[in-house]
């Protein structure tokens, strides 16, 4: 009888320990701190540790890519979506950045190491963005901010903006002219009743001087344009052979020094555009040849992170962007929003101001132009 009562009480134990031992299971302890306060689990500190990882391992990747991306050398770079990725190059930093302070905060020291490498190739690519190489003298800043502008000297405002097909403020454009004291335009997408628009919104009364691009089959969206204060000279509707608007240009005498400028606008580098977006670089790299002294502006649809962009400017152009130190100017997207509400930054700089080493220009700046898809892009120009 003893004997049974002793094998009862065992089985009972083993039935409680069982119980016990798949409550435990079904959920995982949960460890006590002295304030009373619960802590997270073992097994879901372990699976959050694995998600985070893999996820900074999977941006760290993306960004390698990316910057793989970018060293594909000028004639490749225009294939299908590379030109699309490549444009946002400048971004990866801020995400290497961020898997950087992650990294360090987790002691993941193999990623941090990893992120280190991408932040200081990044910025060597983009040291001219953040560290001047040549800088404007005071008298140029000051002369182009004087109340009255004076086209006998060497210093002037530019202005370059893409008016997407036409639609951009008129108003608003002459009025950015006055307000900047503007001295040289530069427009992209041009017809003939935003031209009208311009005229009767007084462009003519700030800037007297205009050569417009001759239409063509390979008109990119519109024409080009320019305008200026100062007298024009070598005025021509069609500056170079290439497949993309043409590009109008004119030479304007700064005291004694001929700058030619010239309005320009290559295809973009969508799918659809294989082949054409390079071709129109490429094309415009053909100045480089030539004896004037050049300032191109206008939407390039290419960024500095693009080789063909770089291989445009060789060894004799620079872009004022890169040069001037003065950190980014996104030109575009602008006025967009997200489903119609959220408002879009701008995000790629495409618009630039190219120019010969002969030449400063810098106090860059991207404003906000009603109807365009583009910001508008200006600059003080200084001849040396």
């Amino acid at each position: 009888m003893g004997l049974k009562h002793r094998r009862g009480y065992g089985l009972n134990n083993d039935s409680e320990e069982i119980e016990r031992f798949l409550e435990e299971f079904a959920e995982p302890s949960q460890e006590q701190v002295p304030d009373g306060h619960v802590c997270v689990p073992a097994q879901a500190r372990s699976r959050i540790h694995r998600y985070l990882d893999g996820l900074l391992w999977a941006a760290t990747f993306g960004v390698m890519a990316v910057m793989v991306l970018r060293m594909t050398p000028n004639g490749l770079d225009g294939k299908r979506y590379i030109p699309l990725i490549v444009a946002f190059v400048p971004w990866m930093a801020v995400l290497s950045a961020a898997i950087l302070l992650i990294s360090l905060i987790s002691r993941r020291r193999v990623l941090a190491v990893i992120s280190v490498l991408c932040l200081v190739i990044q910025l060597v690519w983009h040291a001219g963005f953040l560290y001047p190489r040549v800088s404007l003298s005071s008298a140029a800043r000051t002369a182009v901010t004087a109340a009255t502008t004076s086209v006998d000297d060497r210093y002037a405002r530019l202005m370059t903006l893409n008016t997407r097909n036409g639609q951009a403020d008129a108003a608003q454009i002459v009025q950015t002219v006055r307000e900047q004291h503007v001295e040289v335009l530069a427009l992209q997408e041009l017809n003939s009743s935003m031209i009208s628009r311009l005229n009767e919104a007084g462009i003519r009364e700030l800037l007297p001087y205009s050569v417009v691009a001759n239409t063509s089959s390979s008109d990119n969206g519109g024409v080009n344009g320019l305008w200026s204060a100062a007298p024009m000279s070598e005025r021509t509707g069609d500056l170079i052979p290439i497949e993309a608007s043409s590009i109008p240009a004119a030479s304007i005498d700064f005291d004694g020094t001929v700058i030619r400028f010239g309005s320009v606008h290559p295809f973009s580098p969508r799918p659809s555009n294989q082949g054409l977006w390079d071709r129109g670089l490429g094309s415009i790299s053909q100045l480089r040849e030539d004896d004037h002294t050049f300032v191109l502006m206008g939407d390039f649809n290419a960024t500095w992170d693009h080789a063909s962009f770089r291989y445009l400017l060789g060894g004799r152009f620079v872009d004022a962007g890169e040069n001037a130190g003065e950190w980014f100017h996104m030109t575009y997207p602008s006025n967009k929003k997200l489903f119609g509400v959220i408002p879009i930054p701008a995000a790629v700089e495409i618009d630039h101001i190219v120019h010969d080493r002969g030449v400063v220009v810098g106090d860059l700046d991207a404003v906000t132009v009603s109807g365009s898809d583009h910001k508008a892009l200006l600059g003080t120009l200084e001849v040396r």
